[in-house]
C-alpha cells in the first residue's frame, strides 16, 4: 500500500529547516568572531571580517592574514559560512514556495469538496449561533458548508471539521461558490439585520426553491425578512426571553423529562403548540374549580390533557373533574402567558380585559 505524500513529506518542514540553518549560521559567525579575536583582533575588526567572508562581498582583508592560524580560521569561515548562506537562501525560497502553494491549493481542495455536495445546508456566518447550528447539523448527519469572511472564524470552522469557504455572503458569487443551486436550505445567522435581508434577497433570486431560514435581531425586521423571501424567521432574543419566562411560569415543565413528554413536545412544536407541566398552588385561580371552568376562562388558550394526583393519573380528564391543590397538570397550549394567568396566578391577580375574576 503506497503511503500518500504530503508537502511536508516531500519538502520537510520549511520553518524547521530555516530555524536549524539560522542556528548553524549563528554558531559559525560567533565561533569565527571569537577565533579572530583570539589572534588579537578587536571585536569590530573580527565581526567585520566574518561578515565580509560569509556574505562573499570581497571588499578586502581588514588585517593581514599572515599566519597559519588565521589561514585556517579564514578557510573554515569561508567553507562553513558560504555553505550556510546557500542553505539559508534555499530554505527561505522553500518556505515562501510552500506558503504560496498552501494558499493556492487549500481553497481549491475545499472548493472541490463543496462542489461534490448536493442537498446540503449553507450556514452564512460562524458566530455563536452559526457555530451551534453547524455543530448540531453535523451531529445529525446533515451535510453543510460554512460561508464566513472572517479568517479567524473560518479557521475555527475548519478546525471543527466543517467544510468552510471564505467569502462575503452578501455577494452572489460567494453564494454560487458554496453551491446554492444544489443546496437544500440556507441559514443566514449574521448579527446584522440588513446583511441578513440582503442575503435572503440574493439567495431567493439565485435559488427560488431553496428553504431560507433567517435570523433577526429587531422584531420589526421579521416582516422585512419574510418579504425578502425568508421561509422562517428566528428572533434569538425573543426566544431566549420566552424560554426564561417559561422556566419561571412553568418550573415543573423542566422537571418532567420522560421520553413521551419530550417526543410530544417536539411534535406539538411543529403545530405551533407547546406542552407544559405545572403544579396547582393553594392560591391558584384554578384551584377547586372544574376542568371546564378553567378551560373556558382561558378562552381556548389551553387544554388540560392530563392530571396527576398522588399515584393516580387522569388522562383526558372529564370536564366536570375538579382541579385540586397540588395536582400536576399537563396542558397543551398555544399561549403560555394566557394559560399562566389562569392556572399559575393567584385569584386576586386574574384580570382579562375589563373583567376581573
Amino acid at each position: 500500500m503506497r503511503q500518500a505524500l504530503t508537502q511536508e513529506n516531500v519538502l520537510g518542514s520549511p520553518w524547521r529547516n530555516v530555524g536549524s540553518i539560522l542556528v548553524f549560521m549563528t554558531v559559525v559567525i560567533v565561533g569565527a568572531t571569537i577565533a579572530y579575536m583570539g589572534a588579537g583582533w578587536s571585536f569590530a575588526d573580527a565581526i567585520y571580517m566574518v561578515l565580509l567572508t560569509v556574505y562573499t562581498v570581497g571588499y578586502g582583508e581588514v588585517r593581514p592574514i599572515d599566519t597559519p592560524y588565521l589561514h585556517e580560521v579564514t578557510i573554515a569561515t569561508m567553507v562553513l559560512g558560504c555553505t550556510g548562506m546557500i542553505l539559508l537562501t534555499s530554505a527561505l525560497v522553500q518556505l515562501f514556495t510552500v506558503i504560496q502553494l498552501r494558499q493556492l491549493l487549500s481553497p481549491n481542495r475545499m472548493q472541490s469538496k463543496v462542489d461534490k455536495l448536493s442537498r446540503h445546508v449553507i450556514v452564512c456566518g460562524y458566530g455563536r449561533i452559526g457555530m451551534m447550528l453547524a455543530r448540531d447539523l453535523a451531529a445529525g448527519g446533515i451535510p453543510l458548508v460554512v460561508l464566513e469572511r472572517d479568517t479567524r472564524r473560518l479557521d475555527e470552522a475548519e478546525a471543527a471539521g466543517h467544510l468552510a469557504l471564505p467569502g462575503d455572503a452578501t455577494e452572489e458569487q460567494a453564494l454560487l461558490a458554496v453551491g446554492i443551486a444544489r443546496a437544500r436550505a440556507l441559514a443566514t445567522v449574521l448579527p446584522d439585520d440588513a446583511a441578513n435581508v440582503f442575503i435572503t434577497l440574493s439567495a431567493r433570486n439565485l435559488a427560488p426553491d431553496i428553504e431560507i431560514i433567517a435570523r433577526g435581531e429587531a422584531p420589526a425586521t421579521e416582516n422585512k425578512l419574510r418579504h425578502a423571501g425568508a421561509d422562517h424567521v428566528v428572533l434569538p432574543t425573543h426566544i431566549g426571553a420566552e424560554r426564561i419566562a417559561r422556566m419561571l411560569l412553568y418550573p415543573e415543565s423542566h422537571v418532567a423529562r420522560d421520553e413521551d413528554h419530550v417526543r410530544a413536545g417536539v411534535a406539538l412544536d411543529d403545530l405551533g403548540l407547546g406542552l407544559e407541566t405545572l403544579v396547582i398552588g393553594a392560591r391558584s385561580a384554578a384551584a377547586n374549580g372544574t376542568v371546564h371552568e378553567a378551560e373556558r376562562r382561558g378562552g381556548s388558550a389551553f387544554l388540560i390533557a392530563r392530571i396527576e394526583r398522588g399515584g393516580e393519573v387522569l388522562a383526558r380528564p372529564s370536564p366536570t373533574e375538579r382541579i385540586r391543590v397540588d395536582d400536576r397538570l399537563t396542558i397543551v397550549t398555544r399561549d403560555p402567558a394566557a394559560a399562566a394567568r389562569i392556572l399559575v396566578a393567584a385569584r386576586g391577580e386574574i384580570r382579562i380585559g375589563r373583567n376581573s375574576f
